[in-house]
């Protein structure tokens, strides 16, 4: 899906934990969780009935006012406000209320019109969009065809190197067909990339100041121009993005209802988590997994919610020609997790286990007969030492050496980690733990020579999309975004197949095929499947909890209770 030059950053988006120490006594006790398979449960988590930890909402009270401003918790710094470098949780989580696509991402997942009122698709290789009349950026200047062109056509040239590249995989040419129409024709038929348009490849920005901000765009000093319910306002680095609202934002049902939104940047996870209690800090998604239990008991503060997720936590095998070219030795990686005890004992029981790359909700447009099959076609890896050590003794193994990359960014990272590391040692192979800086870890997704001497690392990856074929469309041969240069022709064709295929159904029973080839291989080993959560305060409500808010105006939701 992503040629070399394509998009590449991070996937992660971990819970964090309140406290470091929580994170080394919660640590200390992973080898009996995850080696003996044994019902030890960590303090103060305790199970729903029928073994639910929560539910899911669907949205929040409506608000009853509008407030002058709010604040925002954010666990890292955006990496660029360019939306052809958002790829990440803190990028989209800011630029989805500035910045807005040709459709929307609703809170339940599905699609609707966005800066486009519509498209048709007269021929497999022709899309025709029509654009939204009478938006305006936040310069007063209004939106073209034109801005659409130049905006789309950014993830074509090879001198941005758009991280989002891959959706445009198969485009020929974006042109202007009319006033507020914009005509893209394909080399060959791809019934994905309409879907892609709800998140950054669809972004549209002023093509005026494109041209004049040139290579600032996007940054501290140059921001953003777009159409969204909130304009930039002020980036002070390492410190906070301030937006305030666009009064001439040009749908009235998502007028923000806040004058200002402030979005804080606090990695560490106890100050995080104390500014949600006392109230210095009015919200925030992917709240520590930690500090749930300890936020539900915070009633007087605010409240917790829950919705719907895209991700799956994985392991990437990120070379293939050493300790992991037998695939016999990824199999028995992940025969050694206890991924039940993983999840009590990291994720204090806020995830499940699954055997697949995907969440079962990307799959929304596909006959759940169809998404059965494929499911039910998945390699299964159930916890099992004794089977997982003798197959690294057939595989010839036994102390092999491999080096697993890490980086401390959260509790629930560090107790994955070290539960992967002694997971491995019990089964015979020696790791070599790397710990990394944040931002070099981030690099191991975005430059090949950062992994060059790396076997091993851990990673969140979210679907932008309801098309499950987003995901194994990276794990193609040459995919900028298939880390252990996997190659099966097989899958590739089936893959590439299943992009020229409009029916839903259809294209669901390839991309199953795909997935069985790739989940036999174990080329990425998926552990659990997360879910959205959110707080807000008590002074505050209306945004909805579902991952949608990477790319839709969440923050225009929220006003006064």
């Amino acid at each position: 899906m992503r040629p070399p030059t394509a998009r590449g950053t991070v996937r992660f988006k971990q819970r964090t934990t309140p406290s470091r120490i929580t994170a080394v006594m919660v640590a200390g006790v992973v080898v009996s969780l995850l080696l003996g398979g044994c019902g030890v449960r960590p303090a103060g988590v305790t199970d729903a009935a029928g073994g639910a930890k929560y539910t899911l909402s669907d949205s929040t009270p409506a608000p009853t006012k509008e407030i002058d401003n709010f604040t925002w918790a954010m666990y890292a710094e955006p990496f660029s406000l360019d939306y052809a470098y958002a790829f990440d949780y803190p990028d989209n989580t800011v630029l989805s209320n500035v910045c807005e696509s040709l459709f929307r991402w609703n809170a339940d997942l599905s699609t609707s019109p966005g800066l486009a009122t519509g498209v048709e698709n007269p021929d497999p290789l022709t899309w025709v969009y029509t654009i939204r009349q009478g938006v305006k950026f936040h310069d007063g200047s209004e939106m073209t065809a034109e801005d659409v062109v130049a905006s789309l056509s950014r993830h074509l040239d090879p001198e941005v190197g758009s991280f989002w590249a891959s959706s445009y995989q198969n485009v020929e040419s974006i042109e202007k067909t009319g006033d507020y129409e914009v005509t893209v024709t394909t080399t060959r038929p791809d019934y994905v990339f309409n879907a892609s348009l709800v998140g950054a490849p669809g972004v549209v920005e002023s093509a005026t100041t494109l041209e004049e901000t040139g290579k600032d765009y996007g940054n501290s000093k140059a921001g953003v121009n777009c159409t969204g319910p909130f304009e930039f306002e002020q980036w002070e680095a390492g410190e906070s993005i301030t937006l305030k609202r666009f009064d001439d934002y040009w749908d009235p049902d998502l007028k923000a209802k806040s004058k200002q939104v402030t979005f804080t940047m606090l990695p560490d996870a106890t100050s995080r988590i104390n500014a949600f209690q006392t109230g210095e800090i009015d919200g925030g998604f992917a709240i520590p997994s930690n500090a749930i239990d300890i936020l539900k008991a915070s009633k007087d503060a605010g409240s917790l919610y829950f919705g719907n997720d895209t991700s799956v936590q994985s392991m990437v095998f990120t070379n293939l020609a050493g300790t992991f070219q037998d695939v016999r030795v990824r199999k028995a990686l992940m025969m050694a997790i206890n991924r039940d005890a993983l999840i009590k004992a990291a994720e204090q029981g806020y995830a499940k286990s699954t055997d697949a790359l995907t969440t079962r909700s990307v799959w929304k447009d596909v006959p759940a007969g169809t998404a059965d099959q494929a499911f039910d076609g998945l390699l299964s890896t159930p916890y099992d030492l004794e089977e997982a050590r003798k197959l690294v003794k057939e595989a010839g193994a036994e102390g092999s050496k491999f080096v697993f990359a890490t980086a401390s960014l959260n509790a629930a990272f560090d107790i994955t980690a070290r539960a992967i590391a002694s997971a491995a040692k019990e089964i015979g192979l020696d790791p070599e733990i790397q710990t990394m800086s944040n931002d070099k870890y981030t690099t191991l997704f975005s430059d090949p020579e950062a992994r060059k001497n790396v076997d091993l690392l851990v990673t969140s990856w979210y679907l932008s999309s309801t098309e499950p074929l987003e995901m194994y469309s990276v794990l193609r041969t040459g995919d900028f975004s298939n880390y252990g240069g996997w190659s099966n022709p097989e899958f590739d064709d089936l893959v590439n197949s299943a992009y020229s295929v409009q029916d839903p159904d259809a294209r669901g029973k390839l991309t199953g095929r795909a997935a069985t080839l790739a989940s036999q291989e174990v080329v990425w080993g998926p552990l659990y499947e997360t879910v959205t959560s959110m707080w807000l305060s008590k002074r505050i409500t209306g945004a909805d909890p579902s991952i949608n808010y990477m790319y839709f105006p969440w923050a225009a939701q929220i006003g006064g209770r």
